[in-house]
Formats: C-alpha cells, sequence, structure tokens
C-alpha cells in the first residue's frame, strides 16, 4: 500500500503518494502552481522556472522537488509571485512576443500566465534579438524568435516521436532550438502530425495554414485563466 505523505500549500493541507512532486500533488487537491515546461505525459526537464514555490523557505521548482512529509510550502504569497513575474517578464523581453499579431494569441500559455500574474506589459526592457524563422517544412513553422526554450518539443519528439527532430545548441545567451539537420526544417523528418508540433506553448512552432481560425471567444483562454481545470478539482 502507497505511504500517504501530508504537506501544507499556503496553510492548507495536501496529500501526496510517496514518489510525487509538488506540483503533482497540488494538482490533485485543485491548487494551480504556475508552469510553462512542465506537461502531463513529458519527461520534466525543469527549464522555465515558473513553478517556483518556497519549501521552508527556500526556492525550489515544484515540477522537479519531491514531496515531504511535514515541509510549508509558499504558492501564492508576495513574495513567490513577484519572483515568477520577473522570470515571465524576462522571457517576454528576451524574445519577440507581439501577442495582438501573434497567430498563438488567446491559446498561449505564457501570455495567459502572464495575464494570471497581473502582467499587462513588461517593465523590464526589450532586447529585441534577431533570430532565424525557419518556414522551410511545408507544413510547419519554427520561428525562433517566440521560442523560450522550454524544452517540450526535444521531449516530445524523443518521447513520443521516436524521432529527436528538435535538441538545444549554445550557451547563454547564444542557447537556441535547433534540429537534426544542416539548420532547416524542411530536411528533417518530422511530420505535421507528430505530437512535438502540438506541445509548444507559444507561437514558435505552428502548423501552416491554421493561423486564426478559431474566434476570439472560442480560444483557450477567452474565458477562464489558465489554470482554471485543476482549480476545478478543489472547489476553488
Amino acid at each position: 500500500m502507497a505511504t500517504k505523505i501530508t504537506f501544507n500549500i499556503d496553510d492548507v493541507e495536501v496529500q501526496a503518494e510517496a514518489g510525487q512532486t509538488i506540483m503533482e500533488a497540488a494538482d490533485e487537491a485543485g491548487v494551480y502552481i504556475p508552469r510553462l515546461c512542465t506537461m502531463k505525459g513529458l519527461k520534466t526537464l525543469g527549464s522555465c522556472r515558473v513553478c517556483t514555490v518556497f519549501v521552508d523557505g527556500r526556492p525550489q521548482a515544484a515540477c522537479t522537488q519531491p514531496a515531504a512529509q511535514g515541509i510549508n510550502v509558499e504558492n501564492d504569497g508576495e513574495k513567490v509571485t513577484a519572483l515568477r513575474r520577473t522570470i515571465v517578464e524576462m522571457l517576454f523581453v528576451e524574445g519577440n512576443h507581439f501577442c495582438m499579431f501573434c497567430e498563438k494569441s488567446g491559446d498561449c500559455e505564457l501570455q495567459a500566465v502572464a495575464y494570471r500574474l497581473g502582467i499587462t506589459a513588461p517593465t523590464l526592457p526589450y532586447l529585441y534579438p534577431q533570430r532565424e524563422v525557419d518556414a522551410t517544412h511545408p507544413e510547419v513553422l519554427l520561428d525562433r524568435n517566440r521560442c523560450i526554450l522550454c524544452g517540450r518539443c526535444v521531449a516530445a519528439s524523443v518521447d513520443k516521436d521516436g524521432k529527436h527532430v528538435f535538441d538545444f545548441v549554445g550557451r547563454s545567451s547564444g542557447r537556441e532550438i535547433s534540429v537534426n539537420s544542416h539548420s532547416r526544417l524542411g530536411d528533417t523528418d518530422l511530420q505535421s502530425s507528430d505530437r512535438a508540433v502540438d506541445i509548444c506553448p507559444v507561437g514558435a512552432i505552428l502548423r501552416k495554414r491554421s493561423a486564426f481560425r478559431t474566434p476570439i471567444g472560442k480560444r483557450s483562454y477567452d474565458e477562464q485563466p489558465i489554470g482554471s481545470e485543476i482549480e476545478a478539482k478543489g472547489g476553488r
């Protein structure tokens, strides 16, 4: 029989199975912890750090940190919210994200998390990097200007599609997503039906000839904020 662990999130008692992460236990309890890289069914990389919580006063990534007996987790305080706002703002200004013109607007998780955190415009200076747009594939577009290096496409391509089309290259500010050919997406064996095409949280990987088909009011986050489906489990 599995061992139950009891701990607190914002002074609310939560139970977890042995081996579960803080995020997994929180999801089951109906407590939403923001995230951009983590996705159910994919290997957790802990890339974005948007899910940072304070565990007994120390910052930890909720998607990788195991739940432990008696710990106190701060998920909704001023300090942790300010940290998340800074991380999300950095993701915006380090790329070229123009939400009003983006095909992913309304379905973009970065945009939705920003709104949930009360961000309508970044306060940090924009870097305006010059990054490549790869339109060589007949069905799929890769816009590196919008990539937040979450790693979902890398994990999905390997674990779900068995192809390893995507991976990271470079370091620090020069790090970017690359493909397993001579820098051309059209030379890879990526197919439009691959799982890696569906899981980008922003508008970096898009199917061609599908933009703006979903009308305003019918998009993922038009009526309810991101995380609402998780909070519904706890009656919040």
